[in-house]
């Protein structure tokens, strides 16, 4: 039976989206600013047309984070079928909820901590420097083709595939979960709660001091502890481990039973 999406995940998700708004400063930025600088500019301030290709850039980004979000749930939901028919799928699912949980309070308690390498699941951190320096290549290469024309779409949907200590908990949470449409709506709730800052930065503000993103990090990881929390003391729950249960309004665990 298909688990409903919960409105705290989403709240969540969005919640860590806003606050690693600051964040995606550094690693989308760049970009940002590169394609900006390609957009015919007003002194009076942002056009309809500077605001129109900001807001395209990130819904290709929030598009293809769901897209990701959503496969991911899927493949998460062929493997827990698989086991179930096995006979051992509540185990699969204890051992995962244990190992996703476990990797996303990792990334949280690192981030709280001041170090935010503690845990990264960036792919450049897995061994995909290369693969991922390529990517972001290809969409230096695009800038001039796309920044004024709707494709600016198509830069934003490359950021799925950049390495991201933000991003990668969030997709490895969704492969874990095994709802692709949670998966897809939880990821898109994070795409979506980056955008103001993202939003400022390319029309109006520019840059973020440094102070207040190592604030907003450290919030970031307690919310990241927080949602790690879900899915690791469920899946202990599953394989016999009696452990507290966090009473969250509205959260509706994953589970096999019909």
């Amino acid at each position: 039976m298909a688990v409903p999406v919960a409105p705290t995940e989403l709240a969540l998700f969005a919640v860590v989206g806003l606050l690693g708004g600051a964040h995606c400063l550094g690693m989308c930025g760049p970009l940002v600013t590169t394609y900006a600088d390609r957009m015919p500019t007003d002194s009076r301030g942002p056009s309809w047309f500077e605001l129109r290709q900001h807001a395209l850039f990130n819904l290709g980004r929030t598009a293809s984070y769901a897209l990701v979000g959503g496969l991911l749930g899927l493949l998460g939901a062929t493997v827990y079928a698989g086991a179930s028919l096995g006979g051992v799928g509540d185990a699969v699912r204890g051992v995962a909820g244990v190992l996703v949980g476990a990797l996303v309070v990792t990334v949280g308690v690192g981030r709280v901590l001041g170090r935010e390498r503690v845990g990264s699941l960036a792919p450049g951190s897995l061994g995909g420097g290369g693969l991922f320096s390529r990517v972001a290549g290809v969409a230096t290469s695009r800038v001039d083709d796309y920044a004024n024309s709707p494709r600016i779409a198509l830069l934003g949907a490359i950021h799925a595939f950049l390495p991201c200590p933000l991003l990668y908990p969030a997709f490895v949470y969704a492969l874990g979960s095994g709802e692709p449409v949670a998966g897809a709506l939880n990821l898109a709730a994070l795409g979506v709660g980056t955008i103001p800052t993202l939003f400022l930065y390319g029309t109006v503000l520019g840059s973020v001091p440094a102070a207040k993103r190592a604030a907003a990090h450290r919030v970031l990881g307690v919310a990241f502890v927080f949602l790690g929390l879900l899915p690791l003391l469920h899946g202990l729950g599953l394989l016999g481990v009696p452990v507290p249960m966090l009473h969250v309004p509205h959260y509706v665990p994953p589970s096999l039973t019909p």
